[in-house]
Parts: structure tokens; C-alpha cells; sequence
């Protein structure tokens, strides 16, 4: 194998890893109420949307960039996601992939853990540290 060809390899094979890790850092860096509802939209994201190595890469990417600018500027959870985070989640997805099947049980898991990080379960919102 040539040099390039396994320069070409190497990041093929470490670059989504990489990019993943930067993700992750940056997740752990938001306010505990925006992390946790970033982390419940991964989870969704991750066990009921189709996938494919470049376009997960980019919304989770794209996701973090929401949350982070949201953090920075005070925007309460209910103003990113809604009502209705399900649908917050599939329309931030559509344009990385081809849709899927989203079962009743994940919706409610989803619409539970913003309801959490949006301090509704309490009657505040958490705020941005």
C-alpha cells in the first residue's frame, strides 16, 4: 500500500472518531440543563434515525453549534426544541437523512428527559451557567 493510500486510510478510519471526540468535548462543556438535553437528542438520534458516517457526523456537529449559540445567549430549552421535541428532532434531521421509524415508547423517552432539562418537572428552567 502506498503512502497515500494509507494516509487516505488512516483518515478515513480515525477521522470519524476524532470528529466524535471533539463532539463529545464540546457537549461536556455546555450548561448542565443544555447538556442533558443535547444528550437525550443524541439518544434519539442514535437508535431511531438511519445513519451514515458523514451526515451523523455533521448534525451532531450542527446540534452542538444549536445548543452551544443557545447557552451563549440565554435561549431557554422550550425556545430551541418546543413543544413538541420529537418533531424538533425530526425536522433538524431531515435534511441528513431519509427519515425513520420513530416508535411511541422513544418519542415519550424524548419528550420526558426535555421536560427535565427544560426544569418543567420543578416548575423553572434551569438556567445557563
Amino acid at each position: 500500500m502506498s503512502d497515500t493510500r494509507f494516509g487516505g486510510f488512516i483518515a478515513t478510519m480515525i477521522g470519524p472518531k476524532l470528529r466524535w471526540r471533539q463532539y463529545q468535548a464540546r457537549v461536556r462543556q455546555l450548561p448542565p440543563n443544555y447538556r442533558t438535553a443535547v444528550e437525550a437528542i443524541q439518544r434519539h438520534m442514535m437508535h431511531f434515525v438511519p445513519t451514515d458516517a458523514e451526515s451523523d457526523a455533521s448534525r451532531f456537529e450542527n446540534l452542538a453549534s444549536l445548543f452551544e449559540q443557545a447557552a451563549a445567549d440565554g435561549t431557554p430549552i422550550r425556545e430551541i426544541v418546543g413543544n413538541h421535541p420529537v418533531q424538533f428532532v425530526e425536522a433538524f434531521v431531515h435534511d441528513y437523512s431519509d427519515g425513520g421509524y420513530v416508535p411511541a415508547r422513544a418519542r415519550k423517552q424524548l419528550t420526558d428527559a426535555i421536560v427535565r432539562a427544560a426544569g418543567e418537572a420543578t416548575g423553572k428552567e434551569a438556567k445557563a451557567a
